[in-house]
């Protein structure tokens, strides 16, 4: 072998590396794992146990690789068609379908297996059942068989504050349920938002997204109610007492914010509405689930100073 051969070597293993990384859509499970960790700190423990909340974190994040992966793998001739996605691993022949899936098969066996060792069964199975919700029940069938896709598939992404809360607790309340229903309501408005903007690459991969079958019109209104829904749907945690007055400011200010979008691309007064509302839904998210821990702590921090002896 010559002293040449070697650093070819090594730069096509970084080349695999990065391709099965890329597979995994890290992007999408750090905004998971965001909600996870939420559903975690807003459990009503002392001690943090933080065997659970690493292992947690591994279990959850290689069962929503998997899953991605998965996705990878099922999509590969809608990726080929469609302009965002022709250049994924898969869809170019970067990574072959047998790499792909023994890579898929390995996170799963193994965030499962870390789950169940060290956290508990209950999150092991609920974490299993949503990855294969999203690689199988939504990918392989709902995607292409109707444009209700994302509202009924959209139960299997919305799951991660609920696992980890359980990752924590062992069992299932109420508080974490309505975070997983908050997740719940953004998507369909999250993604009709990325549909309305690729509708040609959808309509050319022939996925049945509510844009190509019901027209962009049609899917503006279902985005502008849906904002209201999640602006609703948002303000639970206050009215049950969950949390407080921070984050009731902020998910308001956040809402209104969505709405806004929603308005705009209703009405077109945006030419680059769709994609704009897309990209601060993500950010919507991200920074709700962050306000609760903001209101969660320093509500906390208040009240053991008010009441030093609670």
């Amino acid at each position: 072998m010559s002293d040449h051969t070697i650093p070819h070597i090594g730069a096509a293993w970084r080349e695999v590396v990065a391709d099965l990384f890329e597979m995994t859509k890290p992007k999408v499970v750090l905004v998971m794992l965001i909600t996870v960790w939420v559903g975690m700190a807003l459990t009503p423990i002392g001690a943090i146990p933080w065997l659970a909340v690493i292992a947690g974190n591994i279990g959850i994040a290689a069962l929503a690789g998997a899953g991605a992966a998965f996705n990878h793998i099922l999509d590969e001739h809608i990726d080929q068609k469609m302009a965002r996605t022709h250049k994924r691993p898969v869809a170019t022949g970067r990574i072959s379908r047998r790499a792909g899936l023994s890579f898929a098969g390995f996170l799963s066996v193994f965030g499962f297996s870390v789950l169940m060792i060290f956290t508990n069964a209950l999150t092991a199975w609920l974490t299993l059942f949503s990855m294969v919700g999203y690689a199988l029940v939504y990918t392989a069938y709902l995607k292409r068989a109707t444009p209700q896709n994302i509202v009924i598939g959209g139960l299997a992404g919305a799951m991660p504050p609920l696992l980890g809360w359980t990752a924590i607790t062992g069992h299932v309340m109420g508080l974490p349920l309505l975070l997983v229903l908050i997740i719940f309501a953004w998507t369909p408005p999250h993604f009709w938002a990325l549909a309305i903007h690729r509708r040609d690459d959808y309509a050319r991969a022939k996925i049945p997204m509510m844009p190509v079958t019901h027209g962009i019109a049609f899917t503006r209104i279902q985005v502008w109610l849906y904002s209201w829904l999640l602006l609703s749907v948002s303000m639970l945690p206050v009215a049950l007492g969950a949390l407080g007055g921070i984050y009731a400011l902020s998910a308001l200010l956040l809402g209104a914010r969505f709405l806004q979008w929603s308005y705009w691309l209703l009405y077109e007064k945006k030419p680059d509405a769709p994609w704009g509302m897309f990209k601060y839904s993500i950010s919507y998210l991200m920074i709700l689930f962050i306000m609760m821990l903001v209101d969660h702590f320093t509500w906390s921090w208040l009240v053991s100073i008010i009441f030093p002896n609670i």
